[in-house]
């Protein structure tokens, strides 16, 4: 298992919801034993918080804005690009249905069936790339190699099982790209997550063609969507993730 992995994991929980507004939550009832309207008002709000963020409203408001900066791809065809990257982005460990093999999330799963329609529309050549940052034995580029040879009839031409974050994604992969002479590619991965990767991917020295799916923000609200639930939370966190991670890029670049 990776140290680095295991550290951000660890920072992430603590800095996202809903760890880090029921710790808030918490410290606000210990406040109370001194300063009693304080502990209130801070427990009080951290909970408003976490009930806010638990809705579609909120989770929008925060992924919207990250989606938009990379518009939907139009014409693969014409993009110049001379091969296709997909970003893994977890598994999901011993699935029964499967004979307890590890497969691909189901975000990951979106990011490839949308890589199979661009390498149906384009004919370029594949990568996958995700690593073993949990100590699995199967990397993540492995799984998804294995979903595109046996649910989309399709072998990818590199697979890259090294990396354990997006950053080294864009390292590791530009490394066999520039072996094969590749310098343009389309880029798959969530339209949240693409900001991030398509900045990690142009510092690796690769010209990056923006190819977004699985877009959450979209769509006009209604009632439901300011009524709490974990999907939403679990947006919000994944949203604010992204924001973070954002943050970070622009601190250690």
């Amino acid at each position: 298992m990776s140290s680095t992995w295991l550290l951000t994991s660890a920072v992430s929980a603590l800095l996202l919801p809903p760890l880090n507004l029921l710790l808030v939550c918490a410290a606000g009832v210990l406040l109370r034993r001194r300063w009693q309207r304080l502990g209130t008002i801070v427990a009080l709000l951290s909970l408003t918080l976490l009930a806010a963020l638990s809705t579609n409203a909120a989770a929008r408001f925060l992924i919207r804005p990250l989606e938009e900066m990379t518009p939907a791809l139009i014409s693969p065809q014409a993009s110049g690009a001379q091969a296709i990257v997909v970003l893994g982005g977890g598994r999901r460990r011993d699935a029964p249905e499967y004979g307890g093999q590890d497969v691909p999330r189901a975000n990951v799963l979106a990011r490839l069936r949308y890589g199979a329609r661009l390498h149906r529309e384009t004919g370029l050549p594949l990568l996958v790339t995700g690593g073993s940052p949990d100590g699995a034995a199967d990397s993540e580029a492995v799984l998804m190699a294995r979903v595109l040879c046996d649910d989309f009839g399709m072998q990818p031409r590199w697979i890259e099982g090294r990396s354990d974050n997006t950053a080294q994604n864009a390292l590791y992969s530009a490394d066999m790209l520039r072996q094969a002479g590749v310098s343009r590619i389309l880029l798959v991965t969530d339209a949240l997550h693409m900001p991030r990767s398509l900045r990690a991917f142009s510092e690796a020295g690769l010209a990056v063609v923006a190819a977004p799916t699985a877009y959450l923000g979209h769509g006009s609200l209604q009632a439901i969507d300011f009524i709490p639930g974990a999907p939403a939370l679990r947006d919000s966190h994944y949203a604010l993730h992204e924001w973070i991670g954002m943050l970070w890029y622009r601190l250690a670049h």
